[in-house]
């Protein structure tokens, strides 16, 4: 064994899934990508990453726990593209292009994947973000790439990875690179169900229609984000978040373009909300709904129920696999400093909506 994987140290990182608890397309940029605004939290269900020497000329990834029915298809691409290999390669290309003397030797990736895949929930970019992390800490160097270049880092990999390297509650902005850290409300964590149809949305098609024209009236995703980041920066209660839910269920701009896509998705949505008898809203591009309750009991009652209407057939299909059902908590986090954003500019603002 050389001194160079000798000094590489095992790491496991916990990669967390996300929600938009709001999602404003605010206009095209000149890079072609789309502007957006929304308020996103970290969710205690999470991938599982564990890094190690490879004792192999290249990088190499091992997937676990995706073959599921519930959780869709085990393949997360070829090398070339898959996120943690591209993480692990990128991080090694910024350590030498900032000068970090040392060897970088190649590195085993085992992945468990308990996210469902192209589900709304970020999974794939939470992993990114945690081999970025987790491969500076294996190597050694962790200390000799700044913030900022790992901001930059994660920017190129994609537009949700600089949410998960910051950590939690926070506003995006931009395609994503710019992230407000917020504080999460005052109180116990409230608690969400998650049900993911059994069909993959893909992302690009969901903006391909709204870019087709499969779009609400505008403006009025855009007021409930902002002022739901005013009011969190302000602070908020726990309760006085849950109270919110049902402006924040409608406040995503795909939403119209998502069932455009997925046209089963609309009579699952309703048939859902009678279940619940709550607001359901929708997770970044879909598929993954979402509904919030004040604890993480009334979430796992919320479950039970939503299993046994699936039983009965109470809730139509959508999709060649059972759907995902999942109780988890909100996390909480700890804010940072903000990003190329400041929350002195997060005042809370008047909601034409009402509150």
């Amino acid at each position: 064994m050389t001194d160079a994987l000798r000094r590489v140290t095992p790491v496991v990182r916990v990669a967390p899934a996300k929600l938009n608890l709001t999602l404003a397309v605010v206009g095209r940029r000149e890079d072609g990508f789309h502007a957006l605004h929304s308020v996103m939290v970290p969710l205690q269900i999470a991938d599982r990453l564990a890094l190690a020497p490879a004792f192999a000329p290249a990088d190499r990834l091992h997937v676990t726990g995706a073959t599921t029915s519930e959780l869709g298809p085990a393949d997360m691409g070829p090398p070339d593209r898959n996120l943690v290999l591209r993480a692990i390669g990128a991080a090694r290309a910024a350590c030498r292009a900032r000068g970090v003397d040392a060897d970088l030797p190649a590195l085993a990736a085992r992945l468990e994947k308990r996210i469902p895949v192209a589900a709304g929930l970020g999974g794939g970019s939470s992993d990114a973000a945690a081999a970025i992390d987790a491969a500076l800490e294996a190597w050694g160097v962790a200390g000799a790439v700044a913030p900022a270049d790992r901001a930059s880092i994660a920017s190129s990999l994609g537009s949700d990875v600089p949410f998960f390297l910051a950590g939690g509650w926070a506003l995006v902005e931009g395609r994503g690179e710019r992230v407000t850290p917020l504080p999460a409300p005052r109180g116990p964590e409230p608690a969400v169900l998650l049900v993911t149809p059994g069909t993959g949305v893909s992302t690009a098609a969901v903006f391909a229609a709204f870019a087709g024209g499969a779009r609400p009236a505008p403006g009025a995703a855009l007021a409930s984000s902002r002022h739901l980041a005013g009011e969190l920066a302000a602070g908020m209660t726990a309760a006085r978040f849950v109270e919110r839910a049902g402006i924040m269920a409608v406040a995503n701009d795909l939403a119209p373009a998502t069932a455009a896509v997925a046209p089963a998705l609309v009579p699952f949505r309703r048939a859902l909300g009678r279940v619940v008898g709550r607001p359901v809203g929708q997770s970044g591009s879909g598929p993954t709904l979402w509904v919030l309750y004040p604890s993480m009991a009334a979430a796992e009652t919320a479950a039970i129920d939503v299993r046994a209407a699936l039983a009965a057939g109470e809730l139509p299909a959508a999709g060649e696999r059972p759907p995902f059902v999942c109780a988890t908590r909100i996390l909480a986090g700890d804010p940072g400093s903000p990003v190329d954003a400041g929350l002195d500019r997060l005042a809370p603002t008047t909601h034409d909506g009402g509150t």
